[in-house]
């Protein structure tokens, strides 16, 4: 009787064909629960965070913190100003995650130092349940009011001195008045950043074995001291400007105003910019500053709004309240989109710089 022989090309078809047709029949199939390294579901990416309506974020401890702060009854400046910080609090989480999908930051430091940024955040707008810091911040953003404690002797001072020199007009004495509140709050996110950075240290000591925290002080923690470092000298920087600016008054030459731009350009003349380069900063820092006047302008804005709104409530006249109430709505709205824009412009321009100045060393 003759062995059956299977033929190596039935009716034309290539041998290779055949055998590859017997291992898809005849091979093992894995589940469909449980997709293999390569699968379809282990790489299909995870559909985006959704708002559900009614919600300001994507994030929900976002949206936690946003209804724990219109709890709190922060004034509306302030409330608009912590919507803009969260929106970028947001982005920076959402591309972290994606990152991490990537299987990039590997040591955690991106997400240590977002963890850092949302501390500051909590602080800044009391969040933290400390009375001091919610006092600190309960204050308009705008220019403020100029009886408001500078929280430093030193500080309070100088405007004293400045106040009462005669040698300030009304508007100048507003202009250095957001110079000190600015100088206020860097050394506020310092001191906040210092004790996260501290307690951060300590958890390492008492939960990493000696050998492990070398390494990671060596690695991240020295990215974290730098940043405080940075930020010290800023705060160092500032206070002499103040002193400087408080008994001599404005140059009237100053290329700026506004503090922060102020605060970027100079550090972009310490940086190794070409003259080209610095030129270019300049001209944008222009637009900067007159992207943060129009910010101001909306919050001052929205402050009067707010007192108008308060003002129709008590009248009890509903057509009224009903105005106020749109006017306020439109005008709380295009103050969080301007602060979320010069907050994201800001990071931007001192990312650049940054780099400039990390390349230089």
């Amino acid at each position: 009787m003759a062995s059956r022989r299977v033929p190596l090309e039935p009716r034309g078809v290539p041998a290779l064909l055949l055998l590859l047709l017997l291992l898809l029949l005849l091979g093992p199939r894995p589940a469909a629960s449980h997709g293999g390294k390569y699968s379809r579901e282990k790489n299909q990416p995870e559909p985006p965070l959704k708002r559900e309506p009614g919600e300001e974020f994507r994030m929900e401890k976002l949206n936690q913190l946003w209804e724990k702060a219109r709890r709190l009854h922060l004034a509306p400046v302030k409330l608009a100003e912590l919507h803009a910080d969260l929106k970028m609090q947001e982005r920076e989480e959402l591309a972290l995650k994606k990152l991490k999908v990537e299987g990039l930051d590997e040591d955690g430091e991106k997400e240590a130092r977002l963890r850092r940024s949302l501390s500051v955040i909590l602080a800044k707008y009391g969040l933290d349940g400390r009375k001091d810091a919610r006092q600190v911040d309960s204050n308009s953003l705008g220019d403020g009011s100029q009886e408001d404690s500078l929280g430093d002797p030193r500080l309070e001072k100088l405007w004293h001195k400045a106040k009462t020199s005669g040698k300030f007009s009304s508007e100048e004495l507003d202009r250095l008045w957001r110079e000190f509140v600015h100088h206020k709050e860097k050394v506020h996110e310092y001191n906040v950043l210092l004790e996260t950075l501290s307690r951060t240290e300590d958890i390492h000591e008492n939960v990493i074995s000696p050998s492990d925290l070398s390494s990671i002080k060596g690695e991240v923690l020295h990215s974290r001291h730098a940043e405080l470092k940075e930020q010290l000298r800023s705060i160092n920087q500032g206070l002499g400007r103040l002193r400087r600016v408080s008994h001599q008054g404005f140059d009237s030459e100053a290329e700026f105003e506004e503090p922060r731009v102020i605060d970027l350009w100079d550090l972009a003349k310490s940086a190794n910019l070409t003259e080209k380069e610095l030129e270019s900063f300049r001209e944008e820092l222009k637009h900067f500053e007159a992207k943060i006047e129009k910010h101001n302008h909306y919050q001052k804005q929205l402050e009067i709004s707010h007192e108008k709104l308060k003002h129709a409530e008590s009248t009890g006249d509903g057509e009224r309240v009903s105005r106020s109430r749109e006017k306020h709505a439109l005008l709380e709205g295009k103050t969080k989109e301007l602060g979320y824009t010069v907050k994201k412009h800001l990071q931007d321009l001192s990312s650049r710089i940054s780099r400039a100045r990390h390349n230089e060393l």
